[in-house]
């Protein structure tokens, strides 16, 4: 792998990694131990002692952009960042953001309208990326993707995406735990970039006097931290709102693009979500309320997570000499919790490798295996953007699998890796056409 220069971690995983539980995975310098065993996944997430946080090779891949923001932070810094920005995820939040996500798909249509208008082919993780990336500039700052800063912002995270050192072979078989790993050039003057944009979007907001937008934006300069009142500095709004930015649009796009890479090869499926569709909206628009309301649509959207989740592994480090399971393992031992492995794990999931989104229906609770289902983590760590992920994706495949018929070209040589996310590791190239 390391002559191939592999920077997809998806290739080390050994064929026992989908029937264990637990398991010491190959020989490193600092050791890696393999944990699917939800209940102790439950537990090394939940950290009650604060001796598992996120791996050092994470946090060095992500510093550079997002600081010490709460995706990469512990301990007490995390538990405040926490409180202080929960509120604008919630529930009034996301409904007055609907609009925003309508305006997003609206214009993502009139592009697809012109690549069919044009006979033209187009590659779905792009359009993926891009759609995603207007949903957030436009529910975080009120401002469509095709402002100026907003279109620099994406085209920087694209490099960073690709490029990023996430996956560094030789740092995680042959480095001592916490050795530093450097990041391209690219990806520092990516992250340099995004970061200024940022502030130059914040700082008009900051001024005396600014207007107040009803925003997510406007929901992070007026929080405060419980204890002190005091609100986050110019610093921590920009690590911050990077995050959004990563988190917002990377993992959805991630997610969106495999949702619809399958539903061009399943057209049952396809026919499924349109007659839902159909029976709950008829010719109308799709309505907030449809979309929460949506039960298959979602279901293929939580089917698609489980086999390709947007964050392929959440690796942690292990401050202490401590034991897990039946293992003993030494302090900086990499505790290598993954989702795609828990996901598609035989003792956990019947038929793991099978598209089933009916799995997910209520008759079929039962066969689900309590904690083995994390695409937005579990305990006090879940995704805080968990509700608006899944009410976007809901309206994106509602809207788009209802008036249009998408073609996957040369779909037999796809593959995904693992990068930040759960990528293809080529483009997938689509052709689309009216319903």
């Amino acid at each position: 792998m390391m002559w191939r220069r592999e920077r997809s971690l998806l290739s080390l995983v050994p064929d026992e990694a989908y029937r264990e539980l637990t398991m010491i995975v190959g020989k490193t310098r600092r050791g890696i131990l393999l944990v699917n065993e939800p209940s102790l996944v439950t537990h090394i997430l939940a950290d009650p002692q604060g001796i598992f946080p996120k791996s050092d090779l994470m946090v060095d891949a992500l510093e550079a952009l997002v600081g010490d923001a709460m995706f990469v932070s512990s301990g007490e810094l995390w538990r405040k960042q926490r409180r202080m920005i929960e509120p604008a995820f919630s529930h009034m939040r996301i409904n007055r953001a609907f609009g925003q996500m309508v305006a997003a798909v609206d214009e993502h249509e009139r592009w697809l309208d012109d690549r069919i208008a044009r006979n033209e082919t187009y590659s779905l993780d792009q359009a993926m990326g891009h759609l995603t990336a207007d949903v957030i500039t436009r529910t975080i700052f009120s401002t469509p993707l095709a402002s100026g800063t907003a279109r620099d912002v994406f085209a920087a995270f694209t490099v960073f995406e690709r490029t990023v050192a996430s996956v560094n072979i030789k740092a995680l078989l042959l480095d001592k735990p916490w050795s530093r790993t450097k990041q391209p050039p690219a990806v520092l003057e990516a992250c340099r970039l995004i970061r200024q944009h940022i502030g130059d979007m914040i700082d008009p907001r900051l001024a005396p006097g600014a207007p107040v937008h009803d925003d997510i934006v406007g929901a992070v300069l007026a929080a405060r931290d419980p204890d002190t009142g005091e609100a986050f500095s110019r610093e921590e709004l920009v690590d911050e709102l990077g995050v959004f930015f990563l988190a917002g649009h990377e993992t959805s796009a991630s997610v969106l693009t495999w949702v619809f890479f399958i539903l061009a090869m399943q057209p049952d499926t396809v026919a499924r979500i349109r007659a839902e569709v159909d029976a709950m909206c008829g010719d109308g628009p799709i309505e907030i309320e449809h979309a929460k309301r949506f039960v298959f649509v979602r279901n293929v959207f939580r089917e698609t997570m489980r086999l390709y989740p947007p964050i392929t592994f959440l690796p942690r480090v292990t401050t202490e000499d401590t034991t897990i399971g039946t293992h003993r393992i030494k302090r900086g031992t990499m505790l290598m919790i993954a989702p795609w492995m828990i996901h598609r794990h035989e003792k956990l999931w019947k038929n793991p490798d099978r598209f089933d989104p009916d799995r997910f229906s209520p008759e079929r609770e039962g066969e689900m295996t309590p904690g083995a289902y994390l695409p937005f983590g579990v305990g006090p760590r879940v995704c805080v953007g968990a509700a608006f992920a899944t009410l976007e994706a809901a309206l994106i495949i509602a809207r788009l699998t209802r008036r249009y018929d998408f073609e996957a070209i040369d779909a037999e040589n796809v593959r995904p890796v693992a990068r930040l996310t759960t990528r293809p590791l080529h483009e997938i190239m689509f052709r689309v056409r009216a319903r």
